[in-house]
């Protein structure tokens, strides 16, 4: 088995839930399962950050026009389904389904189209960027996917191929340092770069902002969870609470 990781950036228009992540930086998205048949999709999302993002998200989402996914700019005539299942000021559960029509795609229905059945999805958004990871067969023609969600993607939004490995079937691998999403790896860099984690720090949290150009808050959200995993894998890799305990 292997996993591919890519994302996309979707430009300013094109999505109305990448909009209102990018409207409210301290909002994401996590998926909590993705399924896709020929016919149609379905998946529940699982969103947190303040009120005013999580209402703004809500709204998106069930925008008439909006289905979870669908690749096609113009009104496509699915029959589309939209449901709240949790919600409370900063955290939101919402289920999407989508009956496809002949002209609809997305990158679930491109992956079963040209990568078989047996996947996994995980996809994970943060303003613009949509990340996608899937589990799929070793011998799975990868290029030839990527290559029809470029034609299928077009001008809406762009494209990057993060990494393609294989995984290791002995062993139980938590979230590293390289599988955090990418705003989060190069904000915990550019913190080390400039001396924000030293005794004193060199910089503080408003001028590593500007430094990088986004707003406090944003930065903010991104070390926290990027420290989070970090420290969760830090624990699970020597076993136990109690092994490290014991070296001490």
């Amino acid at each position: 088995m292997r996993e591919f990781v890519f994302a996309l950036e979707y430009d300013p228009g094109t999505n109305p839930v990448a909009d209102a992540l990018e409207a409210h930086p301290d909002t994401t998205v996590r998926s909590l399962s993705c399924h896709v048949t020929s016919e149609s999709l379905w998946r529940v999302d699982h969103a947190t950050g303040s009120a005013e993002g999580v209402e703004a998200l809500e709204a998106a989402y069930r925008e008439p026009s909006y289905c979870a996914d669908c690749l096609v700019r113009d009104d496509c005539g699915a029959d589309c389904e939209t449901q709240v299942l949790d919600r409370s000021s900063d955290e939101l559960v919402v289920y999407t389904y989508w009956d496809r029509t002949d002209v609809c795609t997305s990158v679930p229905h491109l992956a079963l189209e040209y990568l078989g059945e047996g996947l996994l999805f995980e996809t994970y958004r943060e303003g613009r960027r949509y990340r996608w990871r899937i589990v799929l067969g070793s011998d799975a023609p990868i290029h030839d996917f990527f290559d029809a969600l470029g034609d299928e993607v077009g001008e809406c939004a762009g494209m990057e191929m993060l990494r393609l490995t294989d995984l290791d079937p002995d062993r139980n691998r938590p979230e590293s340092e390289d599988s955090l999403p990418p705003e989060q790896r190069d904000a915990l860099r550019a913190a080390v770069e400039h001396g924000y984690y030293e005794t004193p720090r060199r910089i503080d949290l408003s001028e590593l902002a500007d430094e990088l150009n986004v707003p406090r808050s944003t930065l903010s959200y991104r070390l926290r969870r990027a420290e989070a995993s970090l420290a969760t894998t830090f624990v699970t890799e020597d076993d136990s609470l109690e092994t490290l305990a014991a070296g001490h």
